[in-house]
């Protein structure tokens, strides 16, 4: 059995480790409720500019878009979206393990056709890992994403498509549905898809649209691509908190069972030793009569 010393020294260590997974949480409870409020704040414009698209595209089936070109994939880029610090359960695991997945289906491509987006340090490192290079550092737009940063990443992807350097662009990140659930998810973010996807159209509207129909579409498509990335970078970013916090929940409460085990084993040990004490005394007060 640990001696007292032992024991009262792990009570110690466990009691400094609650104290900080406890202020992790509060600090990442507060975060997440900044994230929250940033996909508050920006989903009522990005569902109405889907709105718009879904209504221009409704009126004629024949639309068509550079960004929409489906060609045979001969080159292709995987954005995948990490956080740069851990502590946050499975999350970037997860992302990880997709990626691999994600990658080994384009195993037939020369390593040199295959673009690595990896946004945040966990993923660059993981993709490192395998063999993959990212493109360039975007480990601070994970810590605290803003459009202007996310708009220049998808410029640099549409530009591309648009040249044909990529045929293909995968988009990986985690999907907030609440505290509790963030959903994993692999889209195409280019080519762009043109089908009528909106739950809202119960009725169809119209517009009357200067210079022209086909202006607006060629300045709204870009914008809406633009948006897709930013929404999942925020999606993200709220997912990363949701998870630290529950890791966090169950790293402070797996610490109180332990302690209270502890405090349990310690004073049983106690009570042991007092015990011998005591019988140690009384023997030695009968060998003495």
């Amino acid at each position: 059995m640990s001696s007292l010393k032992e024991i009262k020294s792990r009570i110690q260590s466990v009691g400094s480790t609650r104290k900080i997974t406890s202020a992790m949480k509060m600090v990442s409870s507060a975060k997440l409720r900044k994230s929250q409020r940033a996909i508050e704040n920006f989903l009522p414009y990005e569902n109405k500019l889907n709105s718009l698209l879904t209504n221009f595209l409704s009126a004629d089936s024949d639309t068509v878009s550079p960004f929409a070109d489906q060609r045979p994939t001969e080159n292709v880029a995987v954005v995948a979206i990490s956080s740069n610090s851990s502590l946050c359960g499975a999350f970037n695991s997860n992302v990880a393990r997709l990626l691999t997945q994600t990658l080994n289906e384009y195993n037939h491509l020369e390593k040199s056709n295959i673009k690595i987006y990896p946004i945040g340090k966990k993923i660059t490192k993981a993709a490192a890992k395998i063999g993959f290079s990212s493109e360039n550092n975007f480990e601070n737009i994970a810590e605290k994403p803003t459009y202007e940063a996310v708009a220049a990443i998808a410029k640099q992807l549409m530009n591309d498509f648009l040249d044909k350097k990529i045929d293909r662009v995968e988009l990986i990140f985690h999907h907030y549905k609440n505290k509790s659930s963030q959903v994993l998810q692999r889209e195409t973010f280019l080519p762009f898809s043109l089908k009528n996807n909106n739950k809202e159209n119960d009725k169809e509207l119209y517009y009357l649209v200067e210079p022209n129909r086909e202006q607006i579409l060629k300045e709204l498509i870009p914008k809406v691509i633009k948006l897709k990335l930013y929404a999942a970078l925020l999606d993200s970013n709220a997912s990363e908190h949701a998870a630290r916090t529950i890791a966090m929940q169950i790293a402070t409460d797996n610490a109180n069972d332990l302690l209270q085990e502890l405090t349990l084993q310690y004073n049983k040990s106690r009570q042991q030793a007092i015990t011998a004490e005591l019988l140690d005394i009384t023997g030695a007060t009968f060998g003495m009569q």
